[in-house]
Formats: structure tokens, C-alpha cells, sequence
């Protein structure tokens, strides 16, 4: 066998990685906490919007969830 067969061999019969879709909450469901990367990712999903609007809305109305919700989506109520 060749290095190269030998190399497509071992590729073929190596197992995937499991690909887990994990979702997780907020630190808190409340606050957002600007300086945590993973409340950021969460809450700009949650909300539909970028990172730097996020950032722009807790900068303008605070950090509180409602507060920041009512500044993004002025027509929707939580």
C-alpha cells in the first residue's frame, strides 16, 4: 500500500466528531454582563442583531434585559 493509499485508508475509517448543538442561557436572564463574550453571543441571537448593536444599545439604555430589548425592538413586548 502506498503512503498515499495508506493515508486515504486512515481517513476513510476514522469516526466523525459528534457535532453537539448546544445551547447555552445567559449568565444571567436579567443583566447582560457586556463584558462576557458568551452573553454577547447570546443575547445579539436572541435579539437578531450584531454584537456591536448590543454593545451600542447597553451603552445607551443599561444593561438590563428589558431595557435593552425595548431599545432594539421598540414594537415588541417581552
Amino acid at each position: 500500500m502506498s503512503e498515499h493509499q495508506h493515508r486515504q485508508a486512515s481517513k476513510e475509517h476514522q469516526p466523525h466528531a459528534i457535532h453537539e448543538e448546544t445551547t447555552k442561557g445567559p449568565h444571567d436572564p436579567k443583566i447582560i454582563n457586556p463584558k462576557l463574550s458568551s452573553d454577547i453571543a447570546y443575547w445579539s441571537k436572541e435579539f437578531g442583531v450584531t454584537g456591536d448593536a448590543l454593545h451600542e444599545a447597553i451603552r445607551s439604555h443599561g444593561t438590563h434585559v428589558d431595557k435593552v430589548r425595548a431599545a432594539l425592538h421598540p414594537t415588541k413586548t417581552a
